[in-house]
């Protein structure tokens, strides 16, 4: 029986694992798979919530903190990479002891009027991060075929739309096909090091000595951390693991949450070092002699006097990977979200259209889409505590999660990690509000 008890409602996923992955797990936990090959089933949630750390948003901040900034905040982008590890990996936990989703465990936990204003401030994420993966795909496309953005949006949509079906399949076509983005964009990067002047001895400065420049690096901060630590990447790994494997008893559970574990630490350094890497590389080629360049178009463009034509293409290659792609999970994980809240299912156009109208609105009033990027990431920011906060409650409550609740030393750092993103985040709004 599953440490969470509570009835009232029945738990449905969107879509499971496919039957052939389902039995690769079973064979997993009954011991018939040995050596290197039983850890292959386990790849896949992490790696589709990775996506969602190298999205259109982190390149506009990561582009604007690099080129402005030098390396000074990296340490920022370490920080909440290892929050977001340490959360994502709660997230997964939360799936697979309870076999439910975090919306679902709102909605079945709290008070009614509670759980409104949550999935409000959910929704409005969902919209921004539709927002900036919108704006990513259409203004790579833009770039590559000289056509409209608005024209751009409309293309990302109808790819976005096309992928999405394959879920009909279960997730592992789509795991598989998440993966082969990932791998694309952080191969991108590597090549874009290589080609990069970088100031190594800069680099490891800018990792181990934390510090703010400026109110306007400040703002670039909260705007990393909203696109490093995403809240709807926060609420799908639950779902992605709630189903996963069918665990008859805690042994089995346990077997699911080491490789969980370590598939977390993986898949979320990758994306880790791709933000680096995309800091990195701004700060190598635009901080010296081009500070002033901080939009997404403007990089593109000064890359090729700078860097070379390899350096652009790979660049904008990698933009329209990751637009399409995070754009693909942003619906999976606004109709798990949707879905969780209200209790019942979703038609996928409708659960597309809640977010993709706001953005298109957003590009024909005109609005600077670099600037759209940003702001939408710091809009994620200000959202995130919600369901950090539910997480840990929930994660840290015996009577839900039975052998698996959190630990003191967890409880700690995850307690410290949403206290930083809450002390950044009043600092930004009374800056903002004139108050300092």
């Amino acid at each position: 029986m599953r440490p969470f008890s509570k009835t009232e409602t029945v738990s449905v996923p969107i879509v499971g694992p496919s039957a052939r992955t389902e039995r690769a797990i079973r064979a997993v936990l009954d011991g018939e798979t040995q050596g290197f090959r039983r850890y292959l089933p386990f790849f896949g949630p992490a790696v589709i919530a990775s996506i969602a750390y190298m999205d259109p948003g982190n390149f506009a901040t990561n582009i604007q903190a690099g080129a402005k900034y030098g390396y000074s905040l990296l340490w920022v982008l370490l920080g909440a990479n290892l929050v977001a590890m340490l959360f994502q990996a709660l997230s997964a936990k939360l799936g697979i002891a309870t076999g439910r989703n975090l919306a679902e465990m709102c909605r079945q936990t709290y008070s009614l009027p509670t759980v409104i204003f949550m999935w409000i401030v959910s929704e409005i994420a969902a919209m921004a991060t539709d927002l900036a993966e919108f704006l990513g795909g259409a203004i790579g496309l833009a770039l590559l075929f000289g056509m409209p953005l608005i024209a751009g949006m409309a293309v990302t949509a109808t790819i976005t739309y096309a992928i999405l079906i394959m879920e009909r399949g279960g997730f592992r076509p789509m795991e598989i096909l998440i993966g082969v983005f990932v791998f694309f964009i952080g191969l991108s990067y590597v090549i874009e090091i290589f080609l990069s002047p970088v100031d190594w001895g800069g680099v490891f400065t800018g990792l181990t000595t934390p510090i703010i420049p400026d109110r306007g690096a400040l703002l670039i901060s909260v705007g990393i951390i909203g696109a490093t630590v995403m809240p709807h990447a926060v609420f799908l790994h639950s779902g992605l693991t709630q189903s996963r494997g069918s665990p008859r008893n805690n042994r089995e559970r346990r077997m699911l949450l080491r490789f969980s574990n370590r598939e977390v630490v993986i898949a979320l350094a990758a994306a880790g070092m791709v933000n680096m890497a995309m800091v990195i590389m701004a700060s190598a080629a635009f901080h010296e002699g081009y500070p002033e360049v901080a939009e997404i178009e403007t990089a593109y463009y000064m890359l090729t006097p700078l860097l070379g034509a390899a350096a652009s293409a790979v660049f904008l290659a990698s933009l329209i990977a990751s637009g399409i792609s995070s754009s693909v999970v942003g619906t999976m994980a606004g109709q798990m979200i949707m879905q969780g809240f209200v209790g019942f299912r979703i038609p996928l156009i409708v659960r597309r259209l809640v977010t993709m109208v706001p953005a298109f609105i957003v590009v024909a009033m005109g609005v600077n889409a670099t600037e759209a990027l940003v702001l939408s990431q710091v809009i994620l920011s200000l959202a995130l505590p919600i369901p950090m906060l539910a997480l840990l409650h929930f994660t840290s409550r015996r009577d839900i999660m039975g052998e698996f609740v959190n630990g003191r030393a967890t409880i700690l750092l995850a307690g410290i990690g949403a206290l930083v993103v809450l002390i950044l985040n009043f600092t930004l709004l009374a800056d903002f509000a004139g108050l300092f």
